[in-house]
């Protein structure tokens, strides 16, 4: 059994499959696993909550697992350590949520593009047909992360604060989340993973697309995105296309190609999920 994994900060999903490719369990989802925010005991302990995964960890013989918060020597060997004490048997391959988006968006694998995940958090690299390339470090939800799902959410919460929404948006947003100073304070600062809390405030955005106020919120977010990471790749975007996976990215779909023609690349594929692009890859590479 090969046990294949996307995980971000937010969820995981798990997909078990055969050497050929088929599937051998249905598709199973855990919490996140990113070890920027879990310990990695916490790690261990969501794992082995999941009942499919407890009853075949003996029989997993690889485990080809993409997270966020991988792309660090540390989180690698949190995440390795925690996946080796529940699947004793198995070969374990762990590397950063980008390399997931490169073979889940890709047309062939040695097309080179810059690729990007904007989902709970957001990232950008150059595949150049063999090797990844990051030109920036990510530091987190705090520092980085524009566009992304956390990003969004602070811009949300921070607006209806500062009374920059629009009235009727402002109501609307008061009506569905608790917006009470000391409930959104304990979510950050004391509850594990407060950059998926965040998160859960970028839907919002979606389902009130109509607004004016929210298409030029998304479109900030991702103009500063291409700013600060897309065009870290000027001279590549020239020849190759921008390939984009993550909910975010797949819910914005409209106002990126916008921005891409204010800014100068070329869109290429957006993926909502892109674990179907990892099975077919691993399938073909064991």
């Amino acid at each position: 059994m090969i046990l294949i994994v996307d995980s971000g900060s937010t969820k995981s999903d798990w997909i078990a499959v055969d050497n050929k490719g088929n599937k051998l369990l249905e598709k199973i989802r855990t919490k996140g696993l990113n070890p920027e925010i879990l310990s990695e005991q916490k790690l261990k302990k969501t794992i082995k909550k999941n009942a499919d995964l407890k009853t075949h960890r003996k029989d997993v013989t690889h485990v080809f697992f993409y997270g966020a918060g991988c792309g660090t020597d540390r989180g690698k060997e949190m995440v390795f350590n925690a996946l080796k004490e529940v699947f004793v048997n198995a070969v374990i391959k762990v590397e950063e949520d980008t390399l997931a988006a490169v073979y889940g968006t890709i047309n062939h694998d040695t097309e080179a593009a810059v690729v990007c995940i904007l989902g709970t958090g957001s990232n950008c690299s150059y595949f150049d047909g063999k090797q990844l390339h990051q030109r920036v470090q990510s530091l987190g939800y705090i520092l980085m992360d524009d566009a992304s799902g956390n990003y969004y959410g602070k811009e949300l919460i921070r607006d209806y604060y500062f009374n920059h929404m629009p009235e009727n948006i402002k109501i609307a947003f008061g009506a569905k989340f608790n917006l009470e100073a000391d409930y959104i304070k304990y979510n950050i600062y004391k509850q594990p993973n407060p950059n998926a809390y965040l998160a859960n405030f970028a839907e919002f955005m979606f389902l009130n697309k109509d607004s004016d106020y929210i298409l030029q919120l998304i479109k900030k977010g991702i103009r500063l995105f291409a700013k600060n990471m897309i065009m870290q790749y000027k001279e590549e975007i020239k020849t190759v296309p921008v390939h984009f996976a993550g909910s975010i990215a797949f819910f914005s779909q409209d106002l990126i190609k916008e921005v891409a023609l204010e800014m100068g690349f070329v869109v290429g594929n957006i993926e909502r999920r892109p674990i179907d692009g990892l099975v077919a890859y691993h399938t073909k590479n064991l």
